[in-house]
């Protein structure tokens, strides 16, 4: 079996430092347990003090439910191959030849960038990604393992003698007069 070069998954700890809707996770929970506590100071607990609760229990709820979609596909690079481990009770296995990527492609927001975060996309000839592109979201130090992977897939051509050549098609008209 080859060696892994690299095994990450998407970052929980990335998804609440580097996005938008972390950020809001993160204050949803310190809302929650602030307002928790300082309900709780309040003899009697009167009104809407038992909102604060709920907001604790749905921050909590939002970060698990983060946690185990991440842990539930696990992603590594071999020197020819991107393995996908997915499921956590029912475990599938696929992969990707690397010879067969033809593109990788990097998104980030201003908030992506400063958490050193990003949506990794690929595109392959491979039928995992023949209908959609492969989607890994929330990828600590994303354009470092971009550039790896790039590096590989272009190892992994030199090594198989694989060239891409791109067929465009282009209409011609209907008739020649």
């Amino acid at each position: 079996m080859p060696q892994a070069i690299d095994r990450f998954r998407s970052s929980t700890l990335g998804w609440l430092r580097g996005t938008l809707a972390g950020w809001g996770t993160i204050l949803l929970l310190v809302a929650g347990l602030a307002g928790s506590i300082w309900a709780l100071a309040q003899r009697p607990v009167e009104g809407w003090a038992w909102l604060f609760p709920v907001a604790l229990v749905a921050g909590l709820g939002l970060l698990l439910a983060k946690w185990f979609a991440n842990l539930a596909t696990t992603y590594e690079v071999t020197d020819d191959r991107l393995i996908l481990h997915k499921g956590i009770v029912m475990k599938s296995i696929d992969e990707i030849e690397l010879y067969r990527i033809k593109d990788v492609r990097i998104d980030f927001t201003i908030i992506n960038q400063m958490a050193d975060l990003g949506t990794i996309s690929i595109t392959s000839s491979d039928e995992t990604t023949r209908d959609a592109p492969l989607v890994i979201r929330d990828v600590d130090r994303a354009r470092a393992r971009r550039e790896e992977l790039r590096k590989l897939v272009d190892a992994a051509r030199r090594n198989r003698g694989v060239r891409e050549i791109d067929m465009v098609h282009e209409d011609i008209g209907e008739g020649i007069d």
